[in-house]
């Protein structure tokens, strides 16, 4: 069986590396005491629901799912300190070794290490205990519901990203920051690191530098990435302990207007028009987690020979390998937060839709975030996402909120976000509930022809159609459920959805491009579960139109 075995961390490599992932034992228990019976094996990373795991079997949030591996550790891979990491753990995770707790983790779409050499033993034993409430408390939780059916899918929980270890020696090189600046051509790397100096080697040159201070690099005659000529700059940074190897890009994101005064978006100084799709990142027998980097490729240069330059990655983080493979295969990404809250009321997440009403978002109870605790948590994972992912250069916007799912103070929230990240877009309130602030005025447009809102709603923002489309066609034997489908707009056959996005393409974007509109997300990459709105069906095995003819109509769109 096939386990997601890829380097998982592109952007700082070392040769330091053992993947965990493979066969684990589990347990599912209504206690959670650690179990001594177990009850079979788990394929590492998928997940218990997915069915390349081998288990097959809903938690439930009365339950315990535990994990255990011994753990075999060359004596020479030991330094001063052997990191544990976990690419993402669904929801609450707590992580022993020989018997000993070494730390607890809450959150299931963040990755997370604990340094375990003070607990490794001649054998060692690594057991980890989950708990997931999925949809029943406040935690972060994505499209994820318990009872799924139409845009809401199957609940998974524990580990569903890679498991590995790493050592290194006092000294090591903690991170990195990378911050370009096209207009002078310079780099900006910030090297987080207990030793005092460090080198960085590119192109065979070496500098000596202090690491307390920011390191700037000019850039001569510098090769700006963009979709086209996705171009990466490799360098390494070495200390007296580690040697670790990254990469950056040269690329600027900012906004301008154009000679009718409507706002655009700028790639490296130059106006573009956003053409992307919305992508869930799920797959049929793994469910969120991909079995190798082809999984990721495939959907990645689909959309691009289809004309498209943008994932909008919704609701998900993926692995840090996704984003290392738009980076280089060329592909922007606007890159949500993940929801949470309590439960959702249909009033304020879906009538909007249809009214078009938005409500101001210090309402707590009304967006389902009466819980301060849990409002706390979510705003720390917003930073911590950046964090993770600010180094990708294919990262072009961040989504905070989508369509009032768990959705509060998303004003005040923008704004401390961009103090965070000044270097890219924001979209505060994707869909509705707008609270009249961020670079984008964002519309979700189901069954209604698109429109330019009124200027006065537009309040000198760039305006986009986030959520558009959504022309579902069930492809017969590829369904994943006889219970019937899902979709926004149901079309027969291939040819019809062809002449319908066609008809899309020609009567609805085009005509207002030249009003004001820069962007828009068609809804979506493939089929998940129930709904059948892709452009592929959920297995990947059917395109519903032709890569070419989509690429045909998708080049129309310009400015």
């Amino acid at each position: 069986m096939q386990t997601y075995n890829d380097y998982p961390r592109p952007q700082l490599v070392r040769d330091s590396y053992i993947c965990l992932n493979g066969e684990w034992d589990y347990a599912i228990r209504k206690e959670d005491t650690i179990p001594a019976e177990w009850d079979g094996k788990i394929l590492v990373p998928y997940s218990p629901e997915a069915e390349l795991s081998g288990v097959n079997k809903q938690i439930q949030p009365n339950e315990w799912l535990f994990y255990k591996l011994e753990l075999n550790i060359p004596s020479d891979f030991i330094k001063d300190k052997v990191f544990l990491h976990f690419g993402a753990v669904d929801q609450i995770a707590e992580v022993f070794i020989n018997g000993c707790l070494v730390g607890k983790h809450i959150g299931g779409y963040l990755p997370f290490s604990f340094d375990i050499k003070p607990y490794l033993q001649d054998k060692n034993t690594l057991i980890v205990r989950v708990k997931d409430y999925s949809d029943t408390s406040y935690y972060s939780r994505g499209k994820q519901k318990l009872k799924r059916g139409g845009i809401w899918y199957t609940a998974q929980a524990g580990i569903w990203m890679p498991v590995w270890m790493e050592s290194v020696n006092e000294g090591y090189v903690e991170s990195i920051k990378i911050t370009p600046d096209v207009d002078n051509s310079i780099v900006r790397i910030k090297v987080n690191t207990i030793s005092g100096t460090a080198v960085i080697t590119m192109d065979e040159d070496s500098k000596e530098f202090k690491t307390k201070d920011e390191l700037i690099l000019k850039i001569e005659n510098p090769i700006l990435w963009d979709v086209d000529n996705p171009y990466l700059y490799h360098f390494t940074i070495s200390t007296n302990t580690d040697k670790v190897s990254s990469y950056f890009a040269m690329r600027k994101i900012s906004q301008s207007k154009d000679e009718n005064g409507h706002l655009r978006f700028e790639l490296n100084n130059k106006r573009i028009f956003v053409k992307g799709t919305l992508d869930q990142g799920y797959y049929k027998k793994s469910l969120l987690t991909p079995t190798c980097d082809e999984d990721y490729i495939k959907d990645i240069l689909m959309l691009k020979n289809m004309g498209y330059n943008t994932i909008r990655k919704h609701i998900k983080i993926e692995s840090l390998r996704y984003y290392y493979l738009c980076d280089k295969l060329g592909m922007m990404v606007w890159q949500d937060f993940v929801n949470g809250g309590e439960k959702y009321k249909f009033l304020n997440i879906s009538l909007p839709l249809i009214t078009k009403h938005h409500a101001k978002d210090n309402r707590y109870r009304k967006f389902s975030r009466g819980n301060e605790q849990g409002r706390n948590e979510a705003e720390h994972e917003f930073i911590d996402t950046i964090h993770l992912l600010y180094n990708s250069p294919c990262i072009y916007l961040w989504t905070i909120f989508n369509e009032g799912w768990g959705q509060f103070d998303a004003q005040r929230i923008y704004k401390q976000m961009k103090i965070i990240d000044k270097t890219r877009l924001y979209d505060h309130a994707s869909g509705w509930h707008d609270q009249d602030v961020s670079d984008i005025k964002s519309l979700h447009i189901y069954w209604k022809k698109l429109y330019m809102p009124k200027k006065k709603k537009i309040k000198n923002r760039i305006v986009a159609v986030t959520e558009c489309g959504g022309y579902a066609l069930a492809i017969k034997g590829h369904e994943f459920t006889k219970k019937g489908s899902f979709g926004y707009t149901k079309i027969k056959n291939s040819d019809e959805l062809y002449t319908k996005y066609k008809d899309f393409v020609e009567k609805q974007v085009i005509p207002l491009i030249n009003k004001g509109l820069s962007g828009f997300i068609y809804t979506q990459t493939s089929d998940v579960e129930d709904e059948v709105n892709g452009l592929v069906t959920y297995d990947r095995e059917i395109v519903k139109i032709e890569v070419d003819k989509m690429k045909e109509i998708n080049d129309r769109c310009k400015l």
